[in-house]
């Protein structure tokens, strides 16, 4: 579908892409990684044609449609939501224009021989129609839109008066519902709550359409994509599999470079200390010769380069008392719109709080009343003695000084650590040199973000709330903050998308919805796994905390009731064994199709394979026998999947939860 080959590119004289070449083939779904500024936004302006290479070429159909999201906030205006959304399928509206002419002409005097024609058009326009799926446009338009968080009624809104998040929904809602040969999307998790987030990753792993996808969400790209582009130094490579096989692969790439580089330096070694011994002796003057042509001929190897990469751990905070922060009968409200009505929360000294819900439930109001930053309309919030925030908020970035340089901004709040040690700190924060005079009205995104973790850092907090504060980190930068969240040794309240840092960071999740905020213990996939489904059913439903902590709810069980549960537990994992270990097996083979359907996609794609004499019918018969294997195992995964579930949701639906557990 497209080809890069032997790609290069620069800007300003810097080396952006070097001799690169990867193609992308039908129905693949690819994902491209690589550390802030390392080229992927490149790629993507290849790809459009808004960029030429400086060398190489770039190959694909003529008539290749392509659907595009970018990462900047895009602006509609003159349609509803819905109607801006239905409006991309240009095909679909051509033909009922044409058949709205056709309905007016056959309502006329016609020949026999003009009514034939107009009758004749219309049936064939009637089967494109159909084909094109014009008969439930409207239907699927508001399913997408459905599934990225719109409600009826904001389907009926005027697309201006959408804010930048919603609108760049309303370009993805467009993108999905054309279905174009290829979907590029830069960074399309940055404007979704989880609930949408998971909607679009079930959506994309069944459109038709190929996909390639920059994104810095470890598990998205574990979910949807079947390889990946790592771009670094200059060079694309290609690793099969998801994320995390990447990781593997790329450890064994590594330890791989290591080793021949080990092995060529002590051969180097060996050769120069023969030299070395035997250059003064004449007879064996023609065997220092040839070793010095051979280490003239020898290509040598380079260790593999380690991009720069940004570092730093959270000091050890002061002790902070038992509860951290309170908050009582809170209510807030913007305009008519009720956001809390009474809200109840205490965090106590080392919770790990991860709020969840979707977009405009009050996840970012409740972590602005948490900070002060917000007063409430009644109600009260107390803080404990000796409780030190630091706030992290997407809007801070916009309020951080533009007119400051790097320095004097993280100085701004360092109180009266000196000049060396802030440009100590910000080195490790990747601003070294001259780059600390920068002006931070220049910065990048993730420039900026780096900038607000180190002013976090010299707060030396014991309370840290934070909201979304790996949006604009790259993957590498995203497993610096949660390493050092994960050593941290203070309380956090944490607001994310990133399913990945939830559960490595949190051990409390406060859910908001429309009406209520409940409490449960454990991560993200705790949740996912066990509360989310308990909630389906009344009598396994765990009581609200209604913000108390998670401390206090445990407190209230007694012994038998967790005996009781382990034993529920380990009654599921016996029932649900076998189909667990279908489900696994056929994973492996479906892995292993996909792999060798891979090798012959290569294969065929090759000009050499047509020019040695191959069999290429073997190879045509062998990639249709494994496509339609491939179908096959993933119904019976499916259906696999789909009688586990039921089995776990019949089980504890066939449980009584003691009534001592609250």
């Amino acid at each position: 579908m497209i080809s890069f080959d032997k790609v290069s590119k620069s800007f300003a004289k810097q080396d952006i892409l070097l001799d690169c070449s990867f193609q992308v083939n039908s129905g693949e779904r690819v994902g491209i990684i690589g550390a802030n500024g390392s080229g992927k936004s490149t790629v993507f302006k290849l790809l459009l044609g808004f960029e030429h290479p400086d060398q190489g070429q770039i190959s694909k159909p003529k008539n290749l449609r392509l659907g595009y999201l970018p990462q900047d906030v895009l602006q509609f205006s003159g349609k509803t939501v819905l109607a801006q959304v239905m409006d991309v399928a240009d095909e679909v509206l051509a033909i009922e224009r044409e058949l709205s002419l056709l309905a007016d002409l056959l309502g006329k005097p016609l020949t026999e021989a003009e009514l034939a024609e107009a009758a004749q058009r219309q049936s064939r326009l009637l089967e494109e129609y159909e084909r094109l799926g014009g008969y439930d446009l409207e239907a699927r338009a508001r399913k997408v839109l459905g599934g990225l968080g719109f409600d009826e009624d904001d389907m009926h809104k005027p697309v201006e008066e959408t804010s930048g998040g919603w609108a760049m929904r309303v370009a993805l809602a467009r993108i999905l519902l054309a279905e174009p040969d290829l979907i590029l999307l830069d960074e399309p998790t940055n404007h979704l709550d989880l609930d949408s987030l998971i909607w679009l990753e079930e959506y994309l792993l069944q459109t038709p359409s190929a996909l390639v996808l920059v994104s810095h969400d470890r598990v998205f790209l574990d979910n949807v994509v079947h390889r990946l582009l790592e771009l670094e130094n200059g060079q694309i490579t290609s690793f099969p599999g998801d994320f995390q096989r990447y990781l593997k692969e790329k450890e064994k790439k590594i330890h791989s470079q290591w080793s021949a580089y080990n092995q060529q330096q002590e051969q180097i070694r060996q050769i120069k200390r023969f030299i070395d011994r035997n250059r003064a002796r004449k007879d064996r003057a023609r065997q220092v010769q040839g070793r010095i042509k051979m280490l003239e001929k020898m290509d040598p190897i380079e260790p593999p380069l380690s991009p720069d990469r940004f570092s730093f751990t959270f000091p050890s905070p002061s002790r902070a008392p038992k509860v951290v922060l309170q908050l009582k009968n809170v209510s807030k409200s913007y305009g008519e719109e009720q956001v809390f009505g009474n809200m109840n929360l205490t965090v106590q000294r080392g919770d790990r709080v991860a709020l969840l819900g979707p977009n405009g439930t009050g996840k970012t109001t409740l972590v602005k009343l948490m900070a002060g930053a917000l007063d409430p309309d009644s109600g009260e919030r107390s803080l404990g003695s000796g409780v030190r925030i630091a706030y992290f908020a997407q809007q801070q970035l916009e309020l951080l000084d533009p007119q400051q340089t790097v320095l004097e901004s993280l100085s701004s709040v360092a109180g009266d650590m000196g000049q060396g040690q802030l440009r100590n700190l910000l080195g490790g924060f990747l601003f070294r040199n001259q780059e600390v005079e920068k002006k931070v009205s220049v910065l990048s995104g993730g420039e900026r973000s780096r900038l607000l973790l180190c002013q976090i850092l010299v707060q030396q907090a014991n309370l840290l709330l934070l909201d979304e504060p790996n949006n604009h980190l790259d993957i590498q930068g995203r497993r610096v903050l949660e390493e050092a969240l994960q050593a941290y040794g203070g309380t956090i309240c944490l607001v994310s998308h990133d399913r990945h840092l939830i559960n490595a960071v949190a051990n409390r999740v406060l859910v908001l919805t429309n009406d209520k905020a409940e409490t449960f213990p454990g991560n993200y996939d705790d949740f996912h796994a066990i509360w989310k489904k308990r909630l389906q059913s009344p009598e396994l439903k765990p009581e609200p905390t209604s913000g108390k902590s998670e401390t206090s709810a445990i407190s209230k069980r007694n012994k038998e009731q967790k005996r009781l549960e382990a034993t529920w537990r380990n009654e599921l994992s016996r029932t649900k064994a076998p189909l667990a270990q279908r489900l696994e097996n056929l994973e492996q083979a479906i892995e292993e199709i996909t792999g060798r359907l891979e090798e012959l996609n290569h294969l065929l794609a090759q000009p050499a394979t047509y020019e040695n004499g191959t069999d290429i019918g073997e190879l045509n018969r062998e990639y249709n026998e494994l496509k339609h294997s491939l179908e096959e195992h993933n119904r019976q995964w499916e259906e696999t999947a789909i009688e586990l579930e039921a089995l776990e949701e019949s089980f504890w639906q066939d449980k009584t939860v003691s009534p001592e557990v609250s």
